[in-house]
């Protein structure tokens, strides 16, 4: 069997697409058993010879392009050769006769079920393209990325495993079974296929033939192992190539591979000589270190320069050729390919077509072969600079690029196999080679530093290797390998590839140079940023983090010192190249030092993991000069950025500030850098150091004692925020602990505190904002057990909170109190934010946090945090803050600030006190208490302080200062008596105390001591002071010198700079003179929270702690008690400037008090505008009113603000919105909603629902009777009703049309449609569109309403009849065309066209008035039923409606009726009558027999009954003709519930009642008795057939349960509670009386009293019997009688329908969304994969909706019909214009209103209360039952257009 399957697979391995010999239609499975048996014999020679014949003709004979079978690649390009290859039925016919022949004349199926049996793979080897959903578990994975398939991972148990599901980026494979699980890389959406016309065509032809390998190796392992013996055997392929000679096509074909080649800019071997410019010798690994030394060395030996001049860009192209070849073993690496088996050529072919998926999916397939995936590996390290060039050439690089992904993940992710390739293939000398190589293509000359002279090359971020990241795959598998341990060794101990890896990232040292435009802004901004710091993050960082992974131990020392020493010779071969000496050139700035970074972050490790001497690896210290100067020159950068003085530069370079400390970035940005420049502090000489920070910042001219000053080099708008920028730095690089000794749970933490005080943070979003170590085995990694630790201890979790009107809250952390009092550090907030603004948000919510617990109520200041102590190597780093240098500066800054000069900030002085503070906190504590003589000139020759240290210069006082000053500066022209000052001055100068003090002279004079030049020079490099390029000319004051008088110390001003602050005299008193104790135990919490004074206060306790000296002379100071001296004189400029201030200050406060003067107006305003709409509550009812006060309803119009009544000329209007809403038809009949199907099994069906069964019996009556009664008979608007709601307020209605003009005239994209007459309430923003006309009328109604009236109820029967019969009985008469008649009818217009026509239009004929006439009472009929839900479905609660004063019903019962009166019912017809009085002769009512009877008056609706009367009476209704009506409906309700009541019980039942009833049938009460009443019905109708039983159906309606009298009594209240609610709402809103509330037992009578059903007198001892409501306008008997014949006329013909059409107990419950389950992975894993009935393809978009569970295809154009999208349709089938869709691949639910949409949200979280949009996390989600329920609130009461504010017109493309 084997030998057959191998043979066979060893011919048709390479299936070519030719056609058969004519006549070779044997019978293909008889010739396939015949070769088996002959194969299978011992000597099986002659069978072997035959199949090799066959196979000839089979798959090559009538072919010009045949002979080699030598790989189908040869027929790919023959298939284009020749001009497209033969039919595809050619094609099949060759693969019908392989499949025959593998099967050895069984059947082709059966032959792969017995395959697979011998399939011995534990793998599962799944192979995946882009976009499948896996899963990744975090908890089972050696790695942290693996991944499996759904069916692996569901069959394992993850419970409780740190997992997540994923879309498939790149494609990947099941990783289920192998024990080295890796990760899988990739992170770019994939593209479509390649689009090259001639590769497509190949790959068309080819389809057949890929899919067939694909099966093959799908039948497991055992076939796999037969395919990897035929790809691999060389000898099979040298014959099948060698052997040209005999076959001319044959030769023909390898012609074309061998020219393929070349196009390919590859050779074959023996061709060498075509590229002979090398001669082939031993390749060292050390890779031809000369070539590599660097730019400057090869371009010294060839010297190029010529060439260069001839052809600018051109010419530095084969400068760098140049560079590059003089290596032997790189050319080959690039240039020669040789291929020796079949799979050698497979993936050249393959990779020469870009990868087609197919071909991808077939190699992939073979992989758990393990021959096979070693083979495979070393095949494609082989062809890895094939790879590069072809992927460098494609159109199609993303899709190319996520290919290529897809298959080295699978090789390089397994350790063994990545050592194996790497010692036997050389893979990272290929690796670094290629990737060397591929950036060569796009280097730019250097214009950093000396742009004539550069020497340096950079890559250029501009092109599109670059910018389309087409670098990734290989920087993805360089990464990928450098993660094994054994690999990273192997590189870090090779001194060559460490040279060729450094010149390789030189590429990326100074890229995308930046240069401050100073006059135009500039005109193109580019965005080539993005693609500098991808380029620095993933080719250089991410290498980087791989590499310091294995550098975790003493024991890789050496691997360290390697890697510093190569980065430093790069880093002098750079500042070489760019002609660098000491001084940047200003206004440039790269963001990019990944030199710097790379020397950084390996000697942050030697010192932290592998205790190495630090010392030992730094340079000397005119390096670290040279090395500090670009890290420091970005820091100043970022401060000009934020000071806005490159503004000129666009948006672009706040963008690159912003990236630069990006959490993404910032741990391979920033932070390094800073950790260098504290390296470098800590070595070099402090003064110097601080000295060049504040040149580099440019604020070196404002660090003058002088009141005025000029700066030669930075605008006076930007000192202050560069000053600001350089303290800060200051305090960052002093107090910043990151890599100085901080654990790395420290550091987690501190930057976790970080993120959350500026705000509170999801869970997700603070695993983002984490800067975590980019490469994944670094340990720390985001959602490992120390950052769940971490953060519940710092943070306390919010749980998502629900603001009825709003914005859905996820699940949030929010710091402990505690963080706050001993955490939170402003230095580490300042480091990490991006946006300035994130800084202010931290500093409020500590400020309300101190607020809150009472700790400091005013405005604080930035805490002080202790430090983590310094690592001991870095101790050096102290030095800087008790330097005379830090110390003067401090000095001047304090006293500018307590003079006020300008410029200065509150933030300067904070951060001044900050360093002081350090200081202090840092002193060295040698300091002796010898007794210095306080100012005296011997000690104070050469300088300002006697010592370093801080604490004791802190009291040392400085009498006189000689400050250089303009002219102008007040200092100069201080006129005192001429003889004192000559004198004082003479003295002064001679005894050399005033002291010049100048930063830039002090920095050069120690540079120039530690460059040891000569000191002639160093007198020139004092910069001098009078140029002064930004005053016009001729304007420039001269600098003369001034002495000013000082006579302070630091201590003294720190004393008076706290009198200041506090604005007190003598305000400082030393705490310890009362309590010693301070001195003793000195932390003491009232000092850590607080403001300026606290600060100083602080300061000046730590002084007098640490010397004896200082607590004394703070004493002395305190004694002496000196006022603050006010400088002397104010210029009238400082006056201006003083005066601004002052003046802003009080337009501020004139503002603020105007706006809150505003606000409580138009508070007020809100409310009275609140009150007016429902005029009915307003006037209390009394009946004792004799002359009642007549008074007219007052609104109030929003828009012109006048009030008045609503007139007929100009009538006021309500702003309402009217919408379409199904939400009645929902409703079912169980309490529990129905589920969402989540199997095929689970189904809903909708013919339960409200609307569904009264569509029935609407169609069921217009069968039988008369179709305009019919039309009266029942209410519609169960789906599509108009339900209209108002937010109360009013305006003018021509206001309201002048409004909506300006509305249309307005270009602002609005989220509603103008011209659909959509607008916002003026006042309240709330969406309508349309106004309610307010009908004219007074309050005196309310009053007459109340009278109590004597009439009897015979009276009322005839007034009520009357007034219907009436025409148009109005106070306004119709015919005059008033305003307010025009647009009543201009709103019914809009109420109509609401709703879709189908929803309008029952009645047979269309158009017909009936329609209209049960449209209108069917509008009331849906607002009182809705509100009725609002309510919760019974009016227990009482109250006024739940709406409040909102509810619009009452102007809207006048609109309707107006419009019902136009159409009069013809008197006949009149249900009233018929409810009324007695009929002669009831047989005249049956009328003729041809033509339709009406509906009988049993089979009515009553509650439409009642809105038909209502609205037939003129308006306004009077109380007693209301009640009259009711309680005529309520006989004829309270008999179709007895109808009903017979129908359930059973004969037994009907004639024991029929019997007991007659018994009692001449009692007084008869009328009123329910027993007697129900036996009168039952004699009634068994006259008909309505109980005449047919069979045993009948048994389905009888309720097994004996009926007592209490069930029978609780049965009728039941039927007739519905009526008595809509009634009384009805009441409620006509005449405003309040709801009684009651318990809900008590419903029934509370409501039938309040309707005046009850009589007054009636008692309530003994149980309540709903008939005593009764009140019968004629007598009973006599009336049932009749109607019972109308119905008995109708069943004696159709007993069934009679019966189906009795009113039947109401039995609906609250409507309700679809039950969802727990979990959404159950939704997901059905829906995702579900086919859609109507175009039954899986949809891209599937979406279901919650409220019938239909499943749609969002989006889809498969099932667009008229050009709507099936979601807008299904909304409008479904929800009358509202639809609410879950979307299945994103777990968001989106709402569809009408023509607009948007996104609600997801009901779905994760465990921390998290949202995950789109599934992007992944992580299990689990149903939030709070917001479902907050959707489903919004459903029902039709709230959505009001509380979600992002709507967008859909176009009916969803």
């Amino acid at each position: 069997m084997a030998a057959a399957a191998a043979a066979a697979v060893g011919g048709p391995q390479p299936p070519q697409p030719e056609v058969p010999t004519p006549g070779s239609a044997l019978d293909k499975a008889a010739t396939a058993a015949h070769l088996k048996a002959a194969l299978s014999r011992p000597d099986n020679r002659a069978g072997a010879e035959e199949l090799r014949a066959l196979l000839e003709r089979v798959l090559s004979a009538g072919r010009p392009l045949a002979g080699a079978a030598g790989g189908e690649e040869a027929a790919a390009a023959g298939g284009v050769g020749s001009g497209g290859a033969p039919g595809a039925a050619a094609a099949e016919e060759a693969l019908e006769w392989c499949k025959c022949l593998l099967a050895g004349g069984g059947g082709y199926d059966e032959f792969c079920a017995a395959v697979r049996a011998y399939d011995p793979a534990a793998l599962c080897g799944l192979v995946w393209t882009a976009n499948f959903v896996a899963y990744r578990c975090r908890t089972c994975g050696i790695s942290p990325c693996m991944s499996l398939c759904a069916e692996c991972f569901h069959q394992g148990d993850h419970t409780g495993h740190d997992f997540n599901m994923f879309r498939s980026q790149a494609g990947g494979a099941c990783d289920c079974g192998d024990s080295n699980v890796m990760r899988e890389s990739g992170f770019q959406l994939a593209a479509d296929v390649p689009s090259e016309k001639d590769l497509n065509k190949v790959l068309q032809l080819l389809e057949p033939q890929i899919s067939f390998l694909e099966e093959l190796t799908k039948m497991g392992g055992a076939m796999r192992s037969v395919l990897t013996q035929v790809l691999t055997n060389q000898q099979n392929y040298k014959d099948l190539t060698s052997g040209l000679g005999e076959n001319a096509c044959a030769k023909k074909s390898h012609e074309k591979y061998l020219s393929a080649l070349k196009s390919s800019g590859l050779t074959y071997p023996e061709d060498k000589l075509i590229y002979g410019m090398q001669e082939p010798s031993a390749g060292t690994s050390t890779l031809a270190v000369q070539g590599f030394a660097g730019a400057t060395g090869t371009l010294g030996q060839v010297d190029s320069s010529d060439e260069e001049d001839q052809d600018g860009n051109q010419g530095l192209g084969k400068r760098k050729r140049v560079k590059l070849s003089s290596g032997t073993k790189d050319q080959s690496i690039m240039d020669i390919l040789k291929h020796k088996s079949f799979l050698e050529e497979l993936l050249f072919w393959t990779v020469k077509y870009e990868f087609p998926q197919k071909m991808v999916t077939f190699l992939l397939n073979m992989l758990p072969d393990q021959e096979y995936k070693v083979a495979f590996t070393k095949t494609f390290v082989q062809h890895y600079a094939f790879i590069m060039k072809t992927l460098k050439k494609s159109h199609e690089s993303d899709t190319m690029s996520n290919r290529i992904v897809h298959i080295s993940v699978q090789l390089f992710s397994n350790e063994e196999l990545a050592r194996q390739v790497t010692e036997e293939c050389q893979l990272l000398d290929i690796m670094v080679t290629v990737l060397l190589y591929m950036m060569e293509s796009c280097l730019i000359k250097s214009e950093l530093q000396d742009e004539e002279n550069s020497l340096h090359v950079v890559v250029n971020c501009g092109e599109a290797l670059l910018k389309n990241n087409t670098y990734w795959p290989l920087v993805s598998d360089f990464i990928n390998i450098l993660s094994h341990q054994s690999v990273a060794k192997r590189f870090l101990e090779d001194h060559g590839l460490l040279v060729t890896w450094m010149n390789f990232v030189s590429f990326f040292q100074g890229m995308n140079l930046n240069k401050r435009e100073l006059n135009e802004h500039v005109e193109f901004e580019s965005q080539t940023y993005y693609a500098a710091f991808a380029a620095e993050l993933e080719a250089c960082a991410q290498p980087m983090w791989g590499l310091l992974s294995h550098c975790k131990v003493r024991e890789t020392q050496e691997y360290t010192r390697n890697v510093v020493r190569y980065c430093l010779e790069a880093l002098q071969d750079w500042f070489d190249a760019i002609n660098f000496v000491d001084e940047p050139a200003p206004n440039q700035v790269t963001f990019h030092l990944p030199l710097h970074r790379y020397y950084a972050m390996f000697l942050s490790k030697a010192v932290k993991c592998q205790e190495l001497d630090l010392d030992s690896v730094l340079p000397d210290q005119e390096m670290l000069m040279k090395l500090m100067i670009h890290p420091l020159q970005i820091q100043a950068s970022l401060a000009e950025i934020h000071s806005n003085m490159w503004v000129r530069n666009g948006l672009q370079i706040k963008g690159q500030a912003m990236t630069y400390v990006q959490s993404h970035f910032c741990n391979s940005m920033i932070d390094p850098d800073i950790y260098l420049l504290q390296v470098c502090a800590s070595k070099l000489d402090p003064d110097y150091f601080i000295s060049s920070v504040f040149e580099r910042f440019k604020v070196v001219d404002l660090l003058t004692m002088a009141s005025q000053h000029q700066n030669t080099v930075l605008d006076a708008e930007h000192e202050r925020s560069m000053l600001e920028g350089a303290l800060t730095f200051l305090v960052i690089l002093l107090s910043l602990r990151l890599h100085l000794g901080m654990s790395d749970d420290e550091i987690l933490r501190a930057e976790m505190v970080a993120q959350l005080c500026m705000n509170d943070r999801t869970h997700s979003s603070l695993l983002d904002l984490i800067p975590e170590n980019p490469n994944p085995k670094s340990g720390i990694i985001p959602g490992s057990y120390s950052f769940e630790s971490v953060l519940s201890a710092v943070a306390d979790f919010k749980a998502p909170v629900f603001e009825p009107g709003g914005s859905m809250q996820q699940g949030m952390y929010t710091p402990k109190a505690e963080v706050w009092d001993q955490e939170f550090d402003p230095v580490m907030v300042i480091l990490r934010t991006v946006y300035r603004r994130d800084v202010q948000s931290a500093m409020d919510r500590y400020t309300a946090f101190l607020k809150q617990s009472g700790k400091f109520p005013g405005n604080p200041w930035p805490p002080y945090k202790k430090r983590t102590s310094l690592h001991p190597s870095y101790k050096g780093l102290m030095r800087l803050l008790h330097c005379k240098t830090l110390h003067i500066v401090l000095f001047t800054l304090l006293y500018k600030i307590l003079m006020d000069h300008q410029n200065l900030s509150e933030h300067v002085l904070c951060m001044v006190l900050y360093l002081i503070e350090l200081g202090l906190e840092n002193s060295t504590g040698d300091e002796s208490d010898e007794e210095v003589t306080v100012g005296g000139p011997e000690r104070c020759h050469d300088s300002w302080f006697p010592g370093s240290n801080l604490v004791s210069n802190m009291r040392h006082f400085i009498n006189y200062v000689r400050v250089r000053v303009p002219d102008t500066a007040p200092e100069v022209k201080r006129d005192s008596p001429a003889t004192t000052s000559s004198e004082s001055l003479g003295s002064l100068q001679n005894s050399g105390t005033a002291q010049v003090f100048s930063l830039v002279a002090e920095r050069r004079k120690k540079f120039q001591e530690i460059i040891n030049r000569s000191s002639s020079e160093a007198n020139q490099v004092v910069r001098p002071k009078t140029s002064n390029k930004w005053s016009a000319p001729g304007s420039t004051p001269q600098l003369t010198t001034a002495i000013l008088e000082i006579k302070e110390s630091i201590l003294s001003l720190l004393i008076k700079l706290h009198h200041k602050l506090s604005g007190k005299q003598n305000s400082y008193y030393p705490p310890w003179l009362d309590d010693i104790e301070i001195l003793i135990q000195p932390e003491i919490p009232k000092y850590s929270h607080g403001d300026g004074i606290t600060a100083v206060e602080r300061i000046l306790l730590k002084a007098a702690l640490q010397s004896r000296m200082n607590k004394r002379i703070i004493e002395e100071i305190c004694r002496k008690v000196t006022p603050p001296v006010p400088p002397k004189k104010i210029s009238a400029a400082e006056k201006k400037t003083l005066d601004k201030e002052e003046r802003r200050q009080k337009a501020r406060e004139r503002q603020q008090k105007l706006l809150a003067e505003f606000a409580s107006r138009q508070k007020s305003f809100m409310e009275t505008a609140m009150d007016v709409d429902s005029p009915d509550n307003d006037v209390p009812m009394e009946i004792t009113t004799a002359e009642p006060q007549v008074s007219e309803v007052v609104y109030d119009c929003v828009i012109c603000g006048q009030s008045g009544p609503s007139s007929e000329d100009r009538p006021t209007g309500l702003v309402v919105l009217l919408q379409a809403s199904s939400v009645l038809g929902q409703c079912r009949d169980n309490v529990e909603p129905k589920k969402l199907p989540i199997s095929e099994e689970e189904q809903i069906y909708p013919w339960d629902t409200c609307a569904a069964v009264h569509d029935v019996r609407l169609s069921l009556l217009q069968r039988y009777f008369k179709d305009s009664s019919c039309l009266l008979a029942v209410s519609i608007g169960w789906e599509g009703g108009v339900y209209v709601q108002t937010c109360g307020h009013t305006l003018h209605i021509d206001c309201h049309k002048s409004y909506m003009e300006s509305l249309r005239n307005d270009q602002v994209l609005q989220g509603f449609s103008v011209d659909k007459g959509e607008f916002t309430c003026p006042l309240c923003r709330q969406f309508a569109n349309s106004v309610l006309p307010c009908y004219p009328g007074s309050n005196m109604e309310n009053s007459l309403w109340q009278r109590p009236s004597n009439k009897s109820i015979e009276d009322l029967i005839k007034e009520v009849e009357e007034l219907q019969g009436r025409p148009g009985a109005f106070p306004v008469s119709i015919s005059s065309e008033t305003n307010l008649s025009k647009e009543m009818e201009s709103v019914m217009k809009d109420i109509k066209n609401t709703t879709q026509k189908k929803y309008r239009d029952y009645s047979k004929t269309p158009g017909s008035p009936d329609n209209d006439f049960l449209f209108m009472y069917s509008v009331a009929r849906t607002n009182l039923e809705l509100e009725l839900i609002h309510r919760g479905g019974n009016l227990c609660s009482g109250g006024a409606s739940t709406a409040g004063k909102r509810s619009c019903l009452n102007q809207l019962f006048h609109v309707l009726a107006l419009h019902m009166r136009l159409y009069t019912i013809d008197s006949e017809y009149n249900p009233w009558k018929k409810l009324t009085q007695l009929v002669e002769d009831m047989n005249s009512q049956l009328g003729n027999e041809e033509q339709q009877p009406e509906v009988p008056i049993l089979y009515h609706d009553v509650t439409s009954l009642l809105l038909i009367q209502i609205l037939m009476m003129p308006q306004p209704l009077s109380k007693e003709h209301f009640t009259c009506i009711v309680k005529v409906l309520f006989t004829l309700l309270y008999t179709q519930a007895l109808t009903a009541l017979s129908v359930k019980c059973s004969e037994e039942d009907r004639s024991s009642w029929k019997h007991v009833g007659a018994l009692k049938k001449n009692t007084c009460d008869a009328e009123k008795s329910y027993e007697v009443l129900l036996s009168f019905v039952i004699s009634e109708l068994s006259k008909g057939k309505l109980y005449h039983e047919e069979g045993t159906q009948e048994c389905a309606m009888v309720s097994p349960i004996a009926w007592s009298p209490e069930s029978m009594e609780k049965y009728l209240q039941d039927f007739c509670l519905p009526f008595l609610r809509i009634a009384s709402l009805l009441q409620h809103h006509l005449f405003g009386e309040d709801l009684p509330s009651c318990q809900e037992e008590e419903e029934f009578s509370v409501l039938a009293s309040c309707l005046g059903l009850l009589p007054t007198f009636y008692q309530t001892e003994h149980p309540f019997i709903s008939a005593s409501c009764l009140d019968w306008p004629v007598p009973a008997w006599d009336i049932i009688s009749q109607w019972c014949f109308e119905m008995k006329s109708f069943t004696e013909r159709h007993s069934e329908q009679g019966k189906a059409l009795l009113i039947q107990e109401s039995r609906w419950k609250l409507p309700h969304l679809l039950q969802l389950p727990e979990n959404y992975n159950t939704i997901f894993q059905y829906y995702h994969r579900k086919t859609c009935s109507v175009c039954t393809k899986v949809p891209k978009d599937p979406a279901v909706c919650l409220v019938c569970g239909t499943f749609v295809c969002l989006k889809g154009l498969c099932c667009k019909q008229q050009s709507y999208c099936e979601c807008v349709l299904h909304s409008q089938n479904c929800g009358a214009g509202t639809g609410i869709f879950l979307l299945i691949n994103a777990s968001v639910i989106i709402i569809i209103r009408g023509h607009r949409f948007c996104l609600w949200g997801s009901v779905y979280l994760d465990a921390h209360g998290e949202e995950d949009r789109d599934l992007r996390r992944g992580k299990p989600l689990y149903i939030c039952k709070e917001r479902y329920k907050v959707l489903e609130q919004q459903w029902i009461s039709h709230t959505f257009d009001h509380i979600n504010k992002r709507w967008g017109p859909h176009y009916n493309g969803l």
